[in-house]
């Protein structure tokens, strides 16, 4: 059985890390997505979503029973000590579901988007890593388009996260996502020819 090739995708908040999977995923790989599993085990019924709801009251779920990751969002980045406890619940559990589903791709590579791969030290899972990358202005911006965020809290977010120029210093590939969509479009089937080539290495 041979070895699978993992190809790590990440990014600061707002990057458009989806958009880039997506289009892997138009190419028939595999996309094991980090945030994906964390909504997965968090799921209505869960041992995940029982033990937040234990922790944070019944406040922290929304009318349907699913949970309100909006306004966990801002408690947790609000408190240190709410973020390792959250860490602590759910890392292990997303990180095996990971693993798993990497096993099982049927595709010559896996893309592994993780939003936080830096930041938790995930990248010895990956064989190449890729950094979706935009200016932090756009991000604030974007990001408020898309979930009404406001900015203090968007700030809050990039701050966490590792330093943008650390990021793209650690990476293999990096694509700009900040111009038309064509020019990620053709960078994503540049990368996937060479993913291609290099699963045949390994």
């Amino acid at each position: 059985m041979s070895t699978p090739f993992v190809v790590g995708l990440t990014g600061g908040i707002g990057c458009g890390k989806t958009t880039i999977s997506n289009e892997f995923k138009r190419l028939g790989i595999t996309i094991v997505d980090a945030d994906e599993i964390a909504r997965e085990i968090v799921a209505p019924g869960s041992e995940c979503l029982g033990a937040i709801e234990n922790k944070f009251g019944n406040d922290i779920l929304q009318s349907d029973g699913h949970l309100n990751r909006a306004k966990l969002r801002r408690i947790v980045f609000a408190d240190p000590n709410y973020t390792e406890w959250l860490n602590a619940l759910l890392h292990p559990k997303i990180r095996a579901k990971m693993l798993a589903d990497i096993a099982d791709s049927p595709s010559p590579y896996t893309i592994l988007s993780i939003p936080l791969l830096f930041e938790n030290k995930l990248q010895h899972l990956c064989n190449r890593v890729i950094v979706v990358d935009i200016l932090p202005e756009q991000q604030i911006q974007r990001v408020q388009a898309r979930d009404q965020s406001d900015r203090q809290t968007i700030e809050s977010i990039i701050a966490a996260q590792i330093d943008r120029h650390e990021r793209l210093a650690l990476a293999d590939d990096i694509i700009d996502n900040s111009g038309p969509q064509k020019n990620s479009v053709n960078k994503v089937l540049k990368l996937h020819e060479i993913y291609t080539k290099l699963t045949k290495c390994v």
